[in-house]
């Protein structure tokens, strides 16, 4: 089964968290933590990993905090998610050296690097701006065709 990991999960709602909360300035990791009932240690931990990429920016003082660095319009799910847990391979595969003892005789390496790819291009088209609980429709475009998810 294909799943996130619980830090990508953190990493994805802390960015939701500080996107919506940009205009009262920076939040702190333990307010972030306090919200959405998160470790406060492992989200300072992923705060500081997304702030090491570019993603997010830290500011130390009494007012400080974690603020994004972009537009949550620009700023993709795939972008974080590699962030915290590094590149998306669905199977060994499909990893840069692509290598594993079936190489020879597998048969679906090319589908499963399709799907892979499928997968990463979905997260690069949804962006923070976008990641809302109400049902909403995301309209995610991809050549020759449209994906939508509810």
């Amino acid at each position: 089964m294909l799943k996130l990991t619980k830090k990508a999960d953190y990493g994805l709602m802390a960015m939701k968290h500080l996107a919506e909360h940009a205009d009262e300035g920076a939040c702190s990791a333990k307010d972030v933590a306090e919200a959405y009932g998160i470790p406060q240690e492992a989200l300072a931990k992923i705060l500081q990993r997304l702030a090491k990429v570019g993603l997010v920016q830290s500011q130390h003082g009494i007012n400080g905090g974690y603020t994004l660095t972009r537009d949550p319009r620009s700023i993709s799910a795939f972008e974080v998610i590699n962030a915290i847990d590094g590149p998306l391979f669905i199977t060994s595969c499909v990893t840069v050296r692509g290598e594993c003892g079936q190489s020879n005789r597998c048969t679906i390496r090319e589908p499963l690097r399709k799907v892979n790819e499928s997968i990463e291009q979905v997260l690069k088209n949804i962006k923070i701006s976008q990641m809302k609980e109400e049902s909403e429709t995301i309209e995610i475009r991809k050549p020759a065709e449209l994906v939508t998810l509810v």
